[in-house]
Formats: C-alpha cells, structure tokens, sequence
C-alpha cells in the first residue's frame, strides 16, 4: 500500500490537508517518500482527565494533537518517529476498553479506542510500519522507554510516602523516572537524564538515590579501566569494552486493577487504502 500511494496526488493531498489543520504552529509533514496511512480519533490518558486527541499515522511517523475543530484546526503537534516506538496491549479497567501503551524513549502514553477493532487496526498497522521501519534500517527495536505518567486520579495520596494527602493547597507532582505520583517532600531532588531532556528534571527520592548509585557505578567502571596501549603496529586501536548499567526494575506497589478514571465516547475515522 506504501509503494502504491508514495508520489500520488491523493497523498500529496492528504498530507497536506494535514499540514493545512495544524497550521503555522506545526512542522511540515510533506517529505519524499512519505505516506499518510491512516488517521482517527483516540482517547489519550493525559494526567488530570482523558482527552480525545487526533493521530495521524505515516508510514514513518505517528502524529497527534489537540482538536480544535474537527476535520479543520489542530494544534499542540507532536511527531514521533516509529523507529522509537514500543506497543503494549493493556487490560480494560471499568470506565476505560481497548486500551493500548505507545512507549518511546522520550515519553510513553496510554491511549483507547472506541472499540476492540479499532485497537486491533491502529496495532496492527503500527507494529506493520515499525517492522518495515526496523527492517530497512537494520536497527533493533527500542528497549529503552520513559516511564508513563501514571493519572492524578490513580491516587489521593503520595505513592511513596504513603502518608501525605493532596489537596488544593498540597501539590501533585510526577516523578520523571518512574512516573508515580508524588508529594513535594518525597520529590525536592533533580537528575540530569539526558536522553528525556537537556535540563535536570524532578525526580522521586528513591530513582535520585537509585540513579545516584548509577552513576557512581559508572564513575568508578570508568576508573578501573586500565590505560589505553599504544601499539607500534600502524592502524591498530585498542578496543574498549563497554559496560553496560541496566538499572533495577522499580518494584512498586501497583494500584487496584479496577480503578475507575476514565470513559471514552470517541469515534473513529478511517485507514487509507
């Protein structure tokens, strides 16, 4: 269907319909090659309430924002390369069916469609894309993932400290390396994670000792390794092993399966062919 549509009327116009939607404040969508594939509406687990995002689906690139009206204005683009992307099918909860994890390396979400066919058909045609994506380029898929928010609403109290209640005067606030939901005293630490972003960001006080201990571990790895040995041979560079830090998974209580946040009355729109 890729081979069929790349350099067709029909896509160009589509994809610039889209461009059209976003206007000036998104990024031009139009490369070669390219090929809008599919587009619909999606409910997406945003952390104070679900909200009914648009995503459009490229043969490289998954695309989503905010609606302002339907069919003609967007904005709040994002673009997300699907090289980077992860799928993971999620159970229902009472309020929220068919939903599904995006995970990549910079942010993770959850997001649901208004029927058990349409999630299949959004999955299907994602893991579709990423496959060719991963094929072509000869990358292996992403292991590596940001932490999802987990939704305000998930908890009343801090999901460490288990002790501080929130309210209008006491904050939520998210951890960035783990996602939980946490108080101002369980979270007054900042680390540098370069690959979410350039700034240091919040974190809960156990991922900072955690990612402390890391990097000490690193810094010392670092140490330990011996001098490099200038050989007399021409050409000949010593290798360098690399370690590897794979950090402990966070083994958190997990909250009731049969919390109830969310409904979703979304509709659907349609893949291309």
């Amino acid at each position: 269907m890729v081979d069929h549509l790349a350099n067709t009327e029909i896509n160009s116009q589509r994809i610039a319909a889209v461009e059209n939607c976003f206007g000036a404040s998104g990024q031009p969508l139009a490369v070669p090659g390219r090929v809008l594939l599919g587009e619909g509406i999606l409910t997406k687990e945003c952390r104070k309430k679900p909200k009914p995002r648009i995503f459009f689906l490229f043969n490289d690139i998954l695309v989503y924002g905010s609606i302002v009206i339907n069919k003609r204005k967007y904005n709040s683009q994002h673009i997300i390369p699907l090289e980077d992307v992860t799928l993971e099918t999620l159970p229902d909860t009472l309020q929220m069916k068919n939903r599904w994890m995006i995970k990549t390396s910079k942010k993770s979400f959850v997001v649901s469609a208004a029927s058990l066919t349409e999630r299949k058909e959004w999955i299907s045609h994602l893991e579709e894309c990423i496959r060719h994506l991963l094929t072509k380029t000869g990358r292996q898929p992403s292991t590596e993932h940001a932490a999802p928010w987990i939704p305000d609403k998930a908890t009343d109290i801090c999901m460490r400290c288990t002790q501080t209640k929130f309210s209008t005067l006491t904050r939520r606030h998210h951890c960035r390396k783990c996602g939980f939901v946490v108080c101002a005293d369980c979270s007054r630490q900042r680390f540098l994670m370069p690959r979410l972003s350039p700034k240091p960001l919040r974190v809960c006080n156990l991922c900072y000792r955690q990612l402390l201990a890391e990097k000490k571990k690193e810094a010392e790895a670092d140490r330990r390794q011996p001098e490099p040995i200038h050989s007399a041979v021409l050409g000949y560079e010593p290798s360098s092993g690399d370690d590897s830090d794979k950090s402990d998974d966070d083994k958190a209580d997990q909250w009731p399966a049969d919390t109830e946040f969310y409904t979703s009355e979304v509709s659907w729109s349609s893949f291309h062919s």
